[in-house]
């Protein structure tokens, strides 16, 4: 077990370290080529926390932890594999490089929107690094938290690390946020994302959250902290040289009469085993900050009910506010990670039917689609055909908020586009490609 009281400086595993670990040395020749291979197209990076202390080695390959943060074969085709373990013998470098790029723009590395509907502007300038999806939340991406303490295998924002400039967004300074917000009072909520934002030290932090807390933006009732570090480098929370100063920006927040929640990702109940863990946890609600737990359903990790019954059992006891079961994005390597809407809403009632309703706060499963965030609201039998009940939890349009629609049941699909309208409607309510410029564009 990690010690509470053990001080241990971060220090990230990536593909050119990787191989040096006695763990990693140990291994299959096969499973070494295919960490190998596969982080040439997908990033790849880890830390001595998660290696020492999250995965069960002996149960490797198979266990949830390593496959959540280690590459693996099929997150590649066989021709694309084939393709880079070649190249790769040749040591045809060169070729490497482009033959990595094709195979990562193929994979849609910004869905939803991301790119083309989501980035506002200001004064008819876009804003790089600011995504305004929802009337009432901005996300903001600091171009110095575009990174993680290690990345999850199937990311949805993996395009942010792969050092493809034009892949990337991030904002450099809070300027042009402070201005966006100044003309959008309709805006309560800003959600610092990434990578993640708890990569960075407090004092960086803190030069973007202290221009929101003045009193001209008083209508910015929440500050949101996206992260995964939590589960992953919950030092930063505790023994980090900064770990004090950071609960000291989050109590100064909330002494301005914002709320703090901490968007916290778990994506199994192996992260919240560890003191540290709980610590983390216990640090942060102590000086009051809200704890949400969110993650993607997602096969070879937690694609069973009793790992998220017993993940949101475990986060209630601790005080965490269990809230989205979301569905993994239609982006990367989905294949090898996807699992189809109709065994999500399986999983994920059976887990709901075991906890109690503390933890019933949970929503899922979502897909967080271009049109907006769609719940599965059950599977019903309606004039005679089976179908997939479905409502906006938000929407680019406001109107379609809380309006349930149906979809023809398909066992098969893994995504809303998948999809197709129920009763031989020729098409649903919304227009799924639309951009939807609104008041607040």
């Amino acid at each position: 077990m990690f010690e509470v009281t053990q001080k241990t400086p971060y220090q990230p595993i990536t593909r050119t370290t990787y191989s040096s670990l006695p763990q990693i040395q140990q291994l299959d020749p096969e499973l070494r080529e295919h960490i190998e291979v596969v982080s040439t197209v997908f990033p790849f990076r880890t830390n001595a926390y998660i290696v020492d202390h999250l995965i069960d080695w002996e149960k490797v390959p198979d266990d949830p932890i390593y496959q959540l943060t280690f590459p693996q074969r099929g997150m590649l085709s066989d021709d694309d594999y084939e393709t880079i373990a070649g190249l790769i013998r040749r040591g045809a470098k060169a070729e490497l490089q482009a033959a990595a790029d094709a195979i990562r723009l193929r994979h849609n590395p910004h869905p939803a929107g991301q790119l083309t509907h989501n980035v506002p502007k200001l004064d008819g300038r876009p804003l790089p690094g600011l995504q305004h999806k929802y009337a009432e939340t901005v996300l903001f991406f600091p171009s110095r938290g575009q990174t993680c303490h290690a990345y999850c295998s199937y990311c949805f924002r993996w395009a942010q690390f792969v050092g493809i400039q034009d892949l990337k967004f991030a904002a450099k300074e809070a300027d042009d946020l402070v201005r966006y917000l100044t003309a959008h009072h309709e805006v309560t909520d800003v959600l610092f994302t990434g990578g993640d934002p708890m990569i960075m030290k407090t004092e960086a932090l803190r030069t973007y959250v202290e221009p929101l807390l003045s009193p001209e933006l008083s209508h910015v009732q929440s500050i949101r902290i996206g992260t995964k570090a939590l589960a992953y480098w919950p030092q930063r929370f505790v023994t980090d040289d900064d770990a004090d100063d950071l609960l000291r920006l989050f109590e100064q927040i909330i002494r301005s009469g914002r709320h703090v929640a901490i968007m916290a990702h778990y994506s199994h109940p192996r992260e919240l085993a560890q003191p540290i863990a709980q610590r983390a946890v216990s640090r942060l609600r102590d000086i009051g900050c809200e704890i949400r737990m969110q993650a993607p359903i997602i096969r070879h990790v937690n694609d069973n009910a009793r790992a998220w019954a017993t993940l949101w059992r475990q986060g209630v006891r601790l005080g965490m506010i269990p809230y989205y079961m979301f569905v993994s994005r239609d982006t990367g390597p989905k294949n090898y990670f996807e699992v189809p809407l109709a065994e999500s809403y399986s999983i994920f009632r059976k887990a709901y039917a075991q906890v109690s309703g503390l933890a019933r706060t949970v929503r899922g499963p979502v897909m967080s689609a271009t049109p907006g965030k769609v719940l599965i609201n059950g599977v019903a039998t309606v004039g005679g055909q089976r179908v997939f009940v479905l409502t906006f939890l938000q929407g680019r349009d406001p109107a379609w908020v809380k309006r349930p629609f149906f979809a023809h049941y398909d066992p098969d699909a893994t995504w809303l586009f998948d999809l197709k309208p129920a009763f031989g409607a020729p098409e649903q309510f919304f227009d799924p490609d639309a951009s939807y410029t609104h008041v607040w564009r």
